[in-house]
Protein backbone atom coordinates (compact mmCIF):
# COMPACT_ATOMS: atom_id res chain seq x y z
CA UNK A 1 0.00 0.00 0.00
CA UNK A 2 2.84 2.46 0.81
CA UNK A 3 4.87 2.29 -2.42
CA UNK A 4 1.55 2.13 -4.68
CA UNK A 5 0.04 5.68 -2.75
CA UNK A 6 3.56 7.52 -3.13
CA UNK A 7 2.74 7.26 -6.89
CA UNK A 8 -1.13 7.94 -6.85
CA UNK A 9 -1.02 10.79 -4.35
CA UNK A 10 0.54 14.16 -5.77
CA UNK A 11 2.95 15.91 -3.21
CA UNK A 12 1.26 17.99 -0.81
CA UNK A 13 1.37 18.49 3.28
CA UNK A 14 -2.12 18.34 3.70
CA UNK A 15 -5.07 17.39 1.73
CA UNK A 16 -8.57 18.93 1.56
CA UNK A 17 -11.56 16.47 2.75
CA UNK A 18 -12.70 16.56 -0.98
CA UNK A 19 -9.12 15.49 -1.93
CA UNK A 20 -9.19 12.78 1.15
CA UNK A 21 -12.71 11.95 -0.41
CA UNK A 22 -11.45 11.10 -3.66
CA UNK A 23 -8.65 9.10 -2.77
CA UNK A 24 -9.72 6.56 -0.72
CA UNK A 25 -13.04 6.63 -3.12
CA UNK A 26 -15.57 7.71 -0.48
CA UNK A 27 -18.16 10.54 0.04
CA UNK A 28 -17.09 13.14 2.32
CA UNK A 29 -19.47 12.83 4.82
CA UNK A 30 -17.94 9.06 5.14
CA UNK A 31 -15.17 10.51 6.40
CA UNK A 32 -16.61 12.67 8.79
CA UNK A 33 -18.26 9.52 10.37
CA UNK A 34 -15.08 7.85 10.48
CA UNK A 35 -13.26 10.90 12.59
CA UNK A 36 -16.17 10.73 15.13
CA UNK A 37 -16.44 6.68 15.32
CA UNK A 38 -12.70 6.42 15.15
CA UNK A 39 -11.00 8.60 18.09
CA UNK A 40 -7.41 7.93 16.47
CA UNK A 41 -8.94 9.54 13.37
CA UNK A 42 -7.87 13.05 14.25
CA UNK A 43 -7.08 15.84 11.05
CA UNK A 44 -6.19 18.97 11.80
CA UNK A 45 -8.72 21.62 11.40
CA UNK A 46 -8.22 25.66 9.77
CA UNK A 47 -9.18 28.13 11.79
CA UNK A 48 -12.36 27.85 9.81
CA UNK A 49 -13.14 24.30 10.35
CA UNK A 50 -11.87 22.78 7.28
CA UNK A 51 -10.36 19.18 7.56
CA UNK A 52 -6.73 19.14 6.67
CA UNK A 53 -5.45 15.61 6.14
CA UNK A 54 -1.72 14.17 6.14
CA UNK A 55 -0.43 11.22 3.94
CA UNK A 56 -0.12 9.32 7.15
CA UNK A 57 -3.79 9.89 7.51
CA UNK A 58 -4.81 9.14 4.27
CA UNK A 59 -3.29 5.97 4.52
CA UNK A 60 -5.15 5.48 8.10
CA UNK A 61 -8.61 5.81 5.87
CA UNK A 62 -7.49 3.65 3.32
CA UNK A 63 -6.78 0.85 6.16
CA UNK A 64 -10.06 1.58 7.64
CA UNK A 65 -12.03 1.66 4.20
CA UNK A 66 -9.93 -2.31 3.47
CA UNK A 67 -11.10 -3.37 6.93
CA UNK A 68 -14.46 -2.42 6.65
CA UNK A 69 -15.60 -3.19 3.31
CA UNK A 70 -12.81 -5.93 2.35
CA UNK A 71 -12.42 -7.37 5.52
CA UNK A 72 -15.95 -7.44 6.38
CA UNK A 73 -15.11 -5.68 10.09
CA UNK A 74 -17.77 -3.62 12.16
CA UNK A 75 -17.10 -0.45 12.91
CA UNK A 76 -16.50 -1.68 16.68
CA UNK A 77 -13.81 -4.23 15.16
CA UNK A 78 -11.92 -1.57 13.44
CA UNK A 79 -11.95 0.59 16.05
CA UNK A 80 -11.13 -2.16 18.90
CA UNK A 81 -8.09 -3.54 16.58
CA UNK A 82 -6.77 0.12 15.38
CA UNK A 83 -7.37 1.14 18.95
CA UNK A 84 -4.71 -1.32 20.47
CA UNK A 85 -1.90 -0.29 17.98
CA UNK A 86 -2.67 3.56 17.89
CA UNK A 87 -2.72 3.72 22.06
CA UNK A 88 0.34 1.93 22.24
CA UNK A 89 1.53 4.62 20.68
CA UNK A 90 -0.10 7.30 21.93
CA UNK A 91 2.09 5.39 24.97
CA UNK A 92 5.06 5.69 22.96
CA UNK A 93 4.55 9.67 22.46
CA UNK A 94 4.09 10.21 26.18
CA UNK A 95 7.02 8.65 27.07
CA UNK A 96 8.92 10.86 24.48
CA UNK A 97 7.41 14.14 25.17
CA UNK A 98 7.84 12.94 29.06
CA UNK A 99 11.93 12.93 27.99
CA UNK A 100 11.98 15.69 26.14
CA UNK A 101 10.84 17.78 28.62
CA UNK A 102 13.29 16.57 31.61
CA UNK A 103 15.93 17.00 28.60
CA UNK A 104 14.77 20.54 28.25
CA UNK A 105 15.09 21.71 32.22
CA UNK A 106 18.24 20.29 32.55
CA UNK A 107 19.44 22.04 28.98
CA UNK A 108 17.99 25.44 30.56
CA UNK A 109 19.78 24.57 34.14
CA UNK A 110 23.62 23.87 32.10
CA UNK A 111 22.66 27.23 30.00
CA UNK A 112 22.07 29.40 33.60
CA UNK A 113 25.51 27.66 35.18
CA UNK A 114 26.74 28.99 31.89
CA UNK A 115 25.62 32.37 31.82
Amino acid sequence: MGESLQKELPFKLFYKIGDASKIVGVEPYVLRFWEKEFPFLKPKKTKGGQRLFTKKEIELLLQIKKMLYEEKYTIEGVRKKLNKIYQSTDDINDIRKDTLEKVKIKLREILEILS
